[in-house]
Parts: structure tokens; C-alpha cells; sequence
């Protein structure tokens, strides 16, 4: 990158040495910059990551010693697979490796691209110079003072042309990829739905956390890719997932069902209860 602040791409894994697709993703997307795997110490795979990414590349944190450090939301007293660990180790982690900025990202994502719409259709088209993607969002995290910066999802374009996602340019939440200035950290609540739990409870005091919906990313479908949060998934399921939501702020977040034919319980955020608002000069007093 030609700018002239530091940044690297932390990937969280565990337990997925063999089957990495963001890597390739990344470079096959123009990205020339530095790849840091994230592993947790419980994670018996390091050294194959080492092997096959570099011994200088993989960064093994505590598990133990960052789980100190937030609210997990539950008395489990094992630590389970989660990436909220990671995602937490992440700035100290930045910090030691003299980043001003960095981007968290899952180790399983297939394509980046560009969305658009154009006569009346959704476009799309895939992202070619990926170091120059990265500048941008850097310079927007600046200006907006956001705590964080992030792409949006396949899902979030269900519906086509009428989803909310293709009508509005940002949407204020960050899931899954999270942009970070190194100096501004933030703590990730919860063992699961850890992004969605975090975006929430900080949302309410005021932090934004922003999608740009003009670029997204697609990744592998959830509990088909073995490793990772899979296992954890497969054991409590999308309704337990979303209640900790639900616990961390029960003002705003409700559990609904979601899907057609295989329906299933999934968080929803009440936007108007949720986070604070600009009110009109005209209601001044």
C-alpha cells in the first residue's frame, strides 16, 4: 500500500491450516500487504499454520489470560471454540506488531466485489485492486470518527434491488470483516454472535459502528466448513446464538423467524430503540 501509516490483515482461524480460502482470496483481489493468522493457544493446529503460512505470520495469543478481559455472557466454565477471543486479542496484538491499522478478517471468504444498481438490477463486479479498497475505507474511517468499518454480506442484499442493503449506501452495523484504527479499540461482548452483540450494546452508547454496502464479501455457508465456529454452531444452533443478544439488550433486540420453507429463531434489532440520533434543529428549543 502506497500510504504512509502501517496496516496489515489479521485473519482469526482455528483449526482450518488446510482449508484457508482468504488468503487466496485477498491476493487474487489485488491485495500486496501483510497476512497475520490469529490462533488461540488451545488450537493444536499452530504448527501446521506456521508450515504453511510462516512461522513469522502466525501470532498464538492466551486464551485463558484475554478471557479475563470481557463479558462472556454465560457461566460456562471451559472455553469453547469462539472468535470473540480473538477478535479481542486482536488490538494488543496490532499494537506489538506496530500497526496504526488493521482489518479482522474470517478465514473463510471466497470473492470480494463491488454492488451497485443499474437499470433497475443489482450489479456486481469483483474487486481487482483490493490495497486501494483498503485506503479508501481507511480514509473513511477517519472522517466519519467511526469505531469501525465494514462490508456487508451476501445476505444482506436478500430481496435484489429492494433489500436494504441495494437502497442505502451505509448501514449502522459491522459484522464479520471489521476495519480498526489501532489507537481506538473497542471490546467484543458475548461467546457467540459476538459481532452482532457488540454492535448493539456499543451502538447504545453512542460509538458507530458503519457497512458500506457499495463492496461485499461472500465466504463459505455456515456449519458446512469444518473448524472454526462450526463445531459451536452445530452444538447450541442459531436460538441460543441469538439470545445473547437479546440478554445484552433487552430494550432493543427481540428474536424472530426468519426464512421460508426451513424456518429458523434469528436476532432482530429494533433500530428506534437502539442507538442515539441527530434530532433536527427545528425541534430545538
Amino acid at each position: 500500500m502506497s500510504s504512509g501509516y502501517k496496516f496489515a490483515v489479521l485473519i482469526l482461524s482455528h483449526g482450518r491450516a488446510d482449508n484457508v480460502y482468504t488468503v487466496e482470496t485477498l491476493r487474487r483481489c489485488g491485495y500486496t500487504g501483510n497476512i497475520y493468522f490469529v490462533l488461540d493457544d488451545q488450537d493444536t493446529t499452530a504448527d501446521e499454520y506456521k508450515k504453511q503460512f510462516g512461522e513469522n505470520n502466525v501470532i498464538v495469543f492466551s486464551k485463558k489470560e484475554i478471557a479475563k478481559t470481557f463479558d462472556v455472557g454465560d457461566s460456562i466454565q471451559d472455553l469453547p471454540p469462539a472468535v470473540v477471543y480473538a477478535r479481542n486479542a486482536s488490538f494488543q496484538i496490532a499494537r506489538d506488531l506496530g500497526l496504526d491499522y488493521f482489518m479482522q478478517l474470517d478465514d473463510d471468504y471466497t470473492s470480494f466485489m463491488f454492488r451497485w444498481i443499474e437499470e433497475k438490477k443489482l450489479k456486481h463486479s469483483y474487486i481487482k485492486d483490493m490495497d486501494k479498497v483498503f485506503e479508501a475505507m481507511i480514509e473513511f474511517l477517519n472522517v466519519s470518527n467511526a469505531t469501525t468499518f465494514a462490508m456487508a454480506q451476501g445476505g444482506d442484499f436478500m430481496g435484489g434491488i429492494g433489500s436494504t442493503a441495494a437502497t442505502k449506501p451505509l448501514l449502522r452495523k459491522a459484522m464479520n470483516s471489521f476495519l480498526f484504527k489501532t489507537d481506538n479499540p473497542t471490546t467484543f461482548v458475548g461467546r457467540i454472535n459476538e459481532d452482532v452483540n457488540t454492535y448493539v450494546v456499543e451502538g447504545s452508547r453512542g460509538k458507530l459502528f458503519l457497512t458500506t454496502t457499495a463492496m461485499m464479501l461472500t465466504q463459505q455457508q455456515t456449519q458446512k466448513n469444518k473448524g472454526g465456529l462450526t463445531e459451536i454452531y452445530l452444538e447450541v444452533g442459531t436460538y441460543v446464538k441469538s439470545f445473547y443478544t437479546v440478554m445484552m439488550a433487552p430494550s432493543c433486540v427481540t428474536v424472530r423467524s426468519m426464512g421460508t420453507s426451513h424456518k429458523r429463531l434469528h436476532h432482530s434489532v429494533k433500530w428506534n430503540n437502539t442507538v442515539p440520533k441527530i434530532i433536527s434543529d427545528r425541534h430545538r428549543k
